[in-house]
């Protein structure tokens, strides 16, 4: 990944590279490392994901169809 600092405002680019690392998961991907997570822990923890982006899309599909 990679971040171009323009007249020297590193506090500018510091925020871009945040903004890209959160958007790629990143920290969220170091926070779920940190400590060890069992296998059912695991698969509980993706079918609730699962079904969170499930009922986001459905919410989101229902609004558009809604608003037309």
């Amino acid at each position: 990944m990679q971040v171009s600092v323009r007249d020297n405002n590193v506090d500018q680019a510091l925020r871009a590279l945040k903004k890209k690392l959160q958007r790629e998961g990143v920290f969220r991907e170091m926070k779920l490392k940190q400590h060890f997570e069992k296998p059912s822990e695991k698969r509980v923890r993706q079918q609730a994901e699962a079904i969170r982006r499930s009922r986001k899309l459905a919410r989101k599909k229902m609004e558009r169809e809604g608003m037309m």
